[in-house]
């Protein structure tokens, strides 16, 4: 029997409880396509972090707090809310490494901006509200449409080129990094996807699909979990 890919996925971090934790839709969307969710530890010195890379085929960086604005090359306004500095510990230099490594990485929410972060763009701290992007609960409904640009992988991957979306975060790319390509934007002109050319598999998507994972946007994690089959299959983790 083949094994399946094991997708290494980033911890999310409760302040107030001081707790590492996990939502359920991030690892049903994984586990539904055909991979094993493994949830990372939270703490990790450079050792363990080559080690936790040569097990997994795949990382997925989940959404949450703001990124410290000093990684960026900003300092904190008013508008920016608290960082996670033991997340922005690990999850910098681990992205760093295993995207030297041509690893597959998806980003989702805060990942996508930390993609573009660690690879030299900067962020909005705080967007205007010419599209409210902060929606409240229920998260598995509509809020907004995007364009998906022609001739990028995600319009490719899903069939279409106007998608509807949730929305929930009130920061977003403001510079694009020199390493990544936009593949979606909202009707405000907010980048809501980014893709790395040249990179077997490096997305980041502003939105939640992993509400939406079991009907129109199931594909993006099949593709992602089938990028971590190819990277397993070929042999060619470090």
């Amino acid at each position: 029997m083949e094994k399946k890919p094991v997708i290494g996925v980033l911890p999310l971090y409760d302040a107030k409880k001081n707790s590492y934790w996990m939502l359920p839709q991030y690892l049903e969307a994984l586990e539904g396509c055909g991979a094993i969710a493994l949830v990372l530890p939270p703490r990790m010195e450079a050792a363990d972090r080559a080690q936790a890379l040569s097990i997994c085929d795949g990382l997925l960086f989940p959404g949450g707090q703001d990124i410290e604005p000093a990684l960026y090359g900003q300092e904190r306004t008013a508008d920016c809310a608290p960082s996670a500095e033991r997340r922005d510990e690990l999850e910098f230099p681990l992205f760093l490494e295993a995207f030297a490594r041509d690893m597959p990485m998806l980003g989702i929410c805060r990942g996508v901006q930390l993609f573009n972060a660690a690879l030299g763009g900067t962020l909005c701290q705080h967007l205007p509200q010419a599209v409210d992007h902060d929606m409240t609960a229920p998260y598995d409904r509509v809020f907004h449409t995007v364009a998906l640009w022609p001739d990028t992988p995600l319009v490719r991957c899903l069939g279409c080129e106007a998608l509807g979306v949730n929305s929930y975060h009130h920061q977003a790319i403001a510079a694009l990094a020199p390493a990544l390509s936009v593949m979606a934007t909202a009707p405000d002109g907010v980048i809501e996807a980014v893709y790395a050319p040249g990179k077997t598999f490096v997305w980041g998507i502003q939105w939640h699909p992993e509400y939406f994972w079991q009907g129109a946007q199931r594909a993006v994690f099949q593709t992602f979990v089938e990028s971590c089959r190819a990277v397993r299959g070929n042999g060619v983790r470090a």
